[in-house]
């Protein structure tokens, strides 16, 4: 018997998603021969972009989807997959009141149409969000909520019937921050005279709130050194974002250079003791 193809299936909320957070780690398993799929929740419709960005397509939706296969292309990635909501902006925007918002949706309506794609591609691990989203971003918060979800129902007849026939993934895990060395770089922004509390592109993340948020265990580290090239073209395919990440020499920046080349994640089931520590999302 021909064993099942290697599947990793990572559900995201935007466009540049997968690539300034896990993207090093969907880079290296693609290379590796895996097939790697994504699950994008929005078109990212309620990005800020500069005008000159906007000067060949119609919409910043048009636009941010394009970067968004660019980035796709580079790592290597088997399929995107649109869910088809709106960008929902972070908590209090006037975007979450927006028709067809992913934060104003049912999270069974989500679930179920993740549950579909789960059904048929089959994977053996699922990669998302962790509780807090990463950064308390609405829509991250409801694709977490709806993946755990949708993992759990995937393999069960009687859940989601018309989602096609059952699978049940083998492995689910949370993108994991270290938010030691966070709370480390949020001291150094304040002796610096910098405001931690007012950061990103739109100035609306608060690193202070992300530094006093609990631990999730690094059950998993991937280091990958031998795509970081990958994963930085990746990173340039989302043009109109970039200065909406952190300049080349803030201490944000220096964050993700001492994070080196690995990315880190939880591993949310099977149930792992805290102290596991493994170097392969595959592994038992």
């Amino acid at each position: 018997m021909i064993s099942e193809r290697r599947t990793i299936l990572a559900v995201l909320a935007h466009p540049d998603d997968e690539s300034f957070g896990m993207g090093g780690t969907l880079a290296y398993y693609s290379a590796q021969g895996v097939d790697v799929h994504l699950i994008c929740a929005t078109r990212g419709e309620a990005g800020t972009v500069d005008p000159e960005f906007l000067q060949t397509y119609t919409d910043i939706a048009a636009l941010r989807e394009e970067e968004l296969r660019c980035a796709a292309k580079t790592l290597g990635l088997a399929s995107v997959m649109f869910l088809g909501y709106r960008d929902s902006g972070m908590a209090g925007s006037e975007d979450n009141k927006r028709p067809n918002s992913l934060v104003s949706t049912p999270i069974e309506e989500v679930a179920e149409k993740i549950v579909a794609e789960i059904r048929r591609l089959r994977p053996q691990v699922v990669l998302t969000f962790d509780p807090v989203g990463g950064y308390h971003h609405p829509d991250h918060i409801v694709i977490h909520k709806a993946t755990v979800q949708a993992f759990h129902a995937a393999g069960n007849a009687n859940h989601f019937p018309k989602a096609g026939k059952p699978f049940q993934p083998e492995k689910l895990y949370y993108n994991a921050l270290n938010r030691g060395r966070l709370r480390w770089i949020v001291r150094l922004m304040r002796l610096s005279g910098q405001d931690p509390s007012r950061v990103g592109r739109n100035k609306d993340i608060d690193l202070t709130v992300l530094a006093s948020d609990k631990d999730t265990p690094p059950h998993v580290s991937i280091n990958y050194h031998s795509v970081e090239k990958l994963k930085h073209q990746a990173d340039a395919c989302h043009a109109s974002q970039l200065d909406g990440r952190f300049t080349r020499f803030s201490l944000m920046e220096l964050y993700w250079r001492l994070m080196g080349r690995r990315d880190t994640f939880t591993r949310a089931f099977p149930v792992t003791p805290d102290d596991y520590r493994g170097a392969d999302l595959f592994a038992d």
